[in-house]
Parts: C-alpha cells; structure tokens; sequence
C-alpha cells in the first residue's frame, strides 16, 4: 500500500512539471471546393420524364411554315452520377414528326403546294438514347449542393426507329443541353434541348442533304435516389507534438519523492486515516461519440461493440454516477421535425441497448435529443448525425 501510494504522487507531481512544458498538437483540416468523396454504386441515381415540341429538318421541311413543322414529343430516361460533374442516362424520346414531301413517303395525303408538288409528311418514330453528361457549373464553379441551377451540355448516341410506312431503323448522334433547376432536394424541373442527326433516308426520301435531322425541347421533372449528394473531400495535417523536459523540475520532483519515501511515519498516518484523509474511488466511463448514417437510428454491431465496453466500465462506478445521452442530426439535412424525430430516436436506440442488452441500471441514465444542430466537430456534417453519452 506504502509503495502504491508513493508511486501515484510521484506520478502526480511529474504530470504537473510535464503540463507546463508540453505542446499541444495542432490539427489544420481544410475543405476542397472541387473534390468530394465518391458514393457506392447505388447511390445518386435519378429519373425523369418530359413534354415539349419537336421540328424536323429533312429536304424539304424549309418550305413550309414553321407553324407547320412544330409538333409535341416527350422524353424519359433513368441514370446515374458518377461524380458532382459526369453522369451517364438512358432514355426514350419521340412520337411525331412533321415536314413536306414531293414523292409521297409518310405522306398523310394532305396537298400543302400543288406547283411545288409538295404533300404533308408526318412520321411516327421512337429514339433509344445513351447520353453522357457534363455538369460545366460543378466542374468550373465548384460543387455546391444548395445551388439552384446547373447546366450539363451532353453527347450521346441512339437508335431511331419508324413506326409505320416503311419502318426505317437508323443509328443517331445526338448533341444537347440538359438545364436543372433544384426545387428540392430530390426534385429538379429541367429543361432538355436535344437535337439529332440521322441518315437522310430517314424521311424515306434522298435529296441534297447528307443528314437529316430533329431538334427538340421539353420541359419536365427529374428526382433523385438514395444519397443525392456528395461529402467534400477533406485534407488533415497533424503537426508532431514536441515535449520539453525541464531539468531544475525533474531534480525537485526527485527530491520530493526522498523525501516522501524518507518520512514513513507521515505515509502511515495517511494510510490509517489519522490525518483525517479519506480516499474515495470515483470510476466515471469517459464520453463516447456514435455516428449514424444520414437518416438512419439503427444501431450497429460496431456501435454495440463500443457499448458493451461502455457499460461495463458504468457498472464497475458507483451508483451515484449518472450518463445523460443526447441525440443529434445534421441540421443541412431534413426539416425540423425530421431531425427532431431522428435525434430522439437514435438517443433512445443508444438508452435501450444499455439497458436492454447490456443491464445497465435506467436510474442511472438520461435521454435527451437535440433535434438538427450545425456542424459539432471538424465542420464535417456526419458527426452531428451522432449520439453523445457524458457522466456527470
């Protein structure tokens, strides 16, 4: 006991000489603007759907009034961003179009210019695309979630195919401009300027034109799946901590310590209590910090792991000794009443599973929840998605 006693002052009085000359760690974390952390695989996809109007470029559509030539269309397609600047869709777009035709091809019968020999052509017809596109404001202006608009010229292919007459089938090249206008997190309205180019014998008629073409519009709706976002990539510089030993301190901290091993009579005054010290053993589990994924309250094997290490140091402390566990969620995402929802929920997951699993005492916890609370730590969104357990 003599020998326990002397070592814990001795180590009391070296950790005193040492707070004066130690200096502290300095960590820089620093925030990139075009570097983010990338998703697993089925995350970021997105849907949607559009109408609009359509005009066909074929031999002799120029003749005709441009009223003429416009007819509706609609589009749909299904894909998937790779990065906050590249992704890649598959789609459908089409229905009918209309021009002008002197030798009758996906003519209707309607004469439009009896000297020019010029009937009505209207072609039904389908387009399977492949498109990849590149976000320009992402990957100029840096990403930006809350941004309100990005737009995304885009290249593609496709295969087009009539639907009545002579049923042609041709390969397309598509070139276009895809504009997004974020109304919420998973929902954007979006405008689709799309134009094509095809072989010229997709009118059925030969000519001067090497190509004939279609350009078309639509407006519509895009929403988004599964995490829409991205985590900024982050960079961390840890400097070495330097100690500094004082000597003039050292040899005053060993005379102590003689001194001490020196007056036994003092050290079992201590020991038996007659000075009238008394030594109470306090045991407090330290604060632990448990993270959630975004939206989420369910508790992992690994947060159960750190837990069941947790209880059994609360067991170990008195009674007395109370945890107050406070849930949190990341004010950037969801409303208020979602984010006051799911701090009270993963506070309460963290409470059952130590009462529940581990028989830890429910008088000696607390629960609070916090709801959505800005950025705790470092400026990183995912550990104020978290639950905080503090003795007191």
């Amino acid at each position: 006991m003599k020998r326990h006693l002397l070592i814990a002052l001795s180590l009391f009085g070296f950790s005193s000489a040492w707070s004066q000359t130690i200096k502290s760690d300095t960590t820089v974390v620093e925030k990139g603007r075009y570097k983010v952390e990338t998703n697993r695989f089925f995350d970021n996809w997105f849907v949607g759907f559009g109408a609009g109007a359509q005009m066909m470029f074929t031999d002799h559509d120029k003749q005709a009034d441009l009223k003429d030539r416009l007819t509706p269309s609609y589009s749909f397609y299904v894909g998937k961003s790779f990065s906050p600047g590249i992704a890649v869709r598959a789609g459908v777009n089409g229905l009918k179009a209309k021009g002008l035709t002197q030798n009758g091809s996906f003519t209707t019968g309607e004469v439009y210019d009896a000297s020019q020999r010029l009937s009505v052509q209207e072609i039904e017809y389908y387009q399977v695309n492949a498109d990849v596109l590149f976000d320009v404001t992402n990957i100029f202006g840096g990403y930006r979630p809350s941004r309100f608009y990005n737009i995304s010229p885009y290249i593609g292919v496709g295969l087009v195919k009539t639907t009545v007459g002579s049923k042609n089938r041709d390969v397309s090249a598509n070139l276009g401009i895809f504009n997004a206008f974020k109304v919420a997190k998973v929902l954007d309205i979006t405008l689709d300027v799309r134009g094509s180019l095809v072989n010229e014998r997709f009118d059925g008629e030969s000519g001067h034109r090497k190509e004939d073409g279609i350009l078309s519009a639509a407006l519509g709706l895009r929403f988004k799946f599964n995490e829409t976002g991205w985590n900024k990539a982050t960079t961390t510089t840890v400097k070495e901590t330097q100690v500094v030993y004082d000597e003039a301190e050292l040899n005053k901290l060993r005379d102590q310590v003689n001194a001490l091993a020196n007056d036994k009579a003092a050290l079992q005054r201590i020991i038996d209590g007659k000075d009238g010290i008394k030594v109470q053993n306090k045991i407090i589990a330290a604060p632990i910090l448990l993270t959630f994924p975004i939206n989420k309250s369910t508790v992992s094997n690994d947060m159960r792991v750190n837990l069941k290490f947790f209880s059994d140091v609360i067991k170990q402390g008195g009674s007395n000794v109370k945890y107050k566990i406070t849930g949190y969620a990341d004010k950037g995402t969801g409303s208020v009443a979602t984010n006051e929802r799911l701090s009270n929920e993963r506070a309460n997951a963290i409470y059952k599973v130590l009462v529940n699993e581990f028989n830890v005492s429910p008088s000696q916890l607390e629960v609070e929840a916090k709801g959505g609370v800005d950025n705790m730590f470092y400026d990183d969104p995912r550990v104020s998605r978290a639950v905080i357990t503090i003795g007191y």
